[in-house]
């Protein structure tokens, strides 16, 4: 029972029934957004939580990382960029790592936020639990989720991890179309990255 119950505080991940997307085989865009809430998180140096229900943007990106993962630090100046130009424009971004390994629980998160000046909500999920409801498999993974909390793209931030090489921006153009009540160019790609490693149940 004392089980049960941390489990509930901690966190509150749902499942949402539905077919499997095109590469992702939990959830598909268009989908009702799995919740969550009370995740230990960070933001701006502090300890804090976070709740999916709570956020009250315009849009929600959830990018699943890992501090150990060098595809995640290949990206972390573009998501830091990205994270600041999109702020004011109602867009909140939420890093979620439910890696086992220790730089990437909490107080590594700490430490990762610190050295990278990473402003986005760095949150840790120490059950599983989210990643494996939005059927993360890699690092990084984004999700977009509009105003109603509905997937709305979910996959790879652009097309390569080498930035001078992108062509195709996916999360940007994702986030400026959901903005303007516009259905994505594109809305699921396949995620690329480092593998998620869950532990069984």
């Amino acid at each position: 029972m004392r089980k049960v119950l941390l489990s509930l505080v901690a966190i509150s991940a749902i499942a949402i029934p539905a077919l499997a997307g095109k590469f992702n085989k939990k959830v598909s865009v268009g989908d009702k957004a799995p919740t969550f809430s009370g995740l230990p998180a960070i933001f701006n140096g502090d300890e804090t939580s976070v709740s999916l229900p709570d956020l009250k943007d315009d849009v929600v990106v959830l990018v699943f990382v890992a501090n150990h993962c060098p595809v995640v630090v290949a990206y972390e100046d573009r998501l830091v960029d990205f994270t600041n130009e999109y702020k004011d424009k109602g867009v909140r971004v939420v890093g979620i790592s439910v890696s086992s390994m220790d730089q990437d629980k909490l107080p590594g998160i700490k430490n990762y936020m610190k050295e990278h000046k990473s402003s986005y909500i760095y949150a840790y999920d120490e059950t599983q639990a989210v990643g494996k409801a939005y059927g993360a498999t890699n690092t990084p993974q984004f999700f977009v989720l509009d105003k109603e909390r509905k997937i709305r793209y979910t996959g790879q931030m652009d097309n390569s991890q080498a930035e001078g090489k992108v062509s195709k921006t996916y999360l940007r153009d994702a986030v400026d179309a959901v903005l303007k009540n516009q259905t994505p160019p594109v809305d699921e790609t396949r995620a690329v990255g480092c593998s998620i490693g869950y532990k069984k149940s």
